[in-house]
């Protein structure tokens, strides 16, 4: 008899993912569904699939409590911000994410790739030019940029997706300066500091590609901000709960030459509509650009992480 698989994520766009879960599993699909939506229905299932792109559901007590027939939760993401991973240890549940996945995650560049398109289009002023176009206008002056190969670039953290990002910013001249306690670079084009106050003072450009663990989750406060440049630009693809928007919001009202691009917001799952940055937006678009969680969001990526954990999920059930 076939197990009961919730899939709470959108999946039929992306080649022979629902095709496959449907073929082992007997299948409810939600693809953007609300917390009563699953509340209502979760007691049925064996399993869950899900991402935290697009998502409203944060898979802690609320959904679980009511959980009785759950073993396997599994994530088509490296990120697990949207799971309790101690909650769900505690019911005894199975967590299948792409965190370990080294060899599949290393062929997937695609949010490196984002975080340096939020890079240039901040720099160039790109969405605001084009809508002053639209807008019937056709003037340079308000919109004259920055040039990459004159500035410094400030990487905090140089994983896998710093090392892609660093190698975007070399290859358009860039000076480079990185902080990673955790790894040695190797790289002679790259300035590697064990003070992270130096580079906080020296860069044009930070952008951050980081875990959230308890050692990161509002690491960008007022403490890094009085510190940065006046005229900085903020790039941020790695979890809106590094930077404390509060303190951010603030340091934009502050210094109006400052910028953010961001893919992510702080609680995003649960909180986004609470958003101090989406808030201050609203008003004040012309120096922030925001995205909705689309740096891994592309055909290629997907089909590579999707297509891998549904393997590794149907692989389990067999073997449990």
């Amino acid at each position: 008899m076939k197990k009961k698989l919730l899939i709470i994520t959108p999946v039929k766009h992306i080649s022979n993912v629902f095709q496959d879960l449907n073929k082992y599993f007997n299948v409810k699909y939600l693809p953007d569904p609300y917390e009563d939506d699953v509340l209502n229905i979760i007691g049925q299932f064996d399993c869950i699939f899900t991402n935290p792109n697009k998502s409203k559901i944060f898979l802690g007590p609320k959904i679980l409590a009511s959980a009785s027939n759950l073993k396997v939760i599994c994530t088509a993401s490296t990120g697990v911000n949207h799971i309790d991973i101690e909650y769900i240890k505690g019911k005894n549940i199975k967590l299948i994410s792409l965190t370990e996945e080294r060899e599949i995650i290393n062929s997937i560049s695609s949010t490196a790739e984002h975080a340096f398109a939020l890079t240039l289009s901040s720099l160039r002023n790109i969405p605001n030019s084009f809508s002053d176009v639209k807008n019937g206008n056709w003037d340079y002056e308000k919109f004259i940029g920055r040039q990459v190969d004159k500035l410094t670039f400030g990487i905090i953290g140089y994983g896998r997706l710093g090392k892609l990002y660093s190698a975007y910013c070399l290859a358009f001249g860039a000076k480079v300066i990185v902080y990673d306690p955790y790894k040695n670079i190797e790289n002679k084009f790259i300035k590697q500091v064990s003070d992270i106050e130096s580079l906080l003072q020296d860069s044009d450009v930070l952008s951050f590609h980081v875990h959230v663990t308890d050692e990161t989750i509002k690491m960008v406060n007022k403490t890094w901000f009085d510190k940065i440049k006046r005229d900085v630009l903020i790039v941020n693809t790695s979890r809106g709960d590094i930077i404390s928007e509060h303190d951010l919001v603030k340091f934009l009202k502050n210094n109006n030459k400052a910028k953010i691009a961001t893919d992510v917001l702080e609680d995003e799952v649960r909180n986004r509509s609470k958003s101090p940055l989406l808030k201050f937006a609203s008003k004040n678009s012309d120096r922030i650009i925001i995205t909705p969680h689309i740096g891994g969001m592309t055909k290629e990526a997907q089909e590579i992480a999707y297509g891998h954990s549904v393997s590794l999920l149907i692989n389990y059930m067999k073997e449990n």
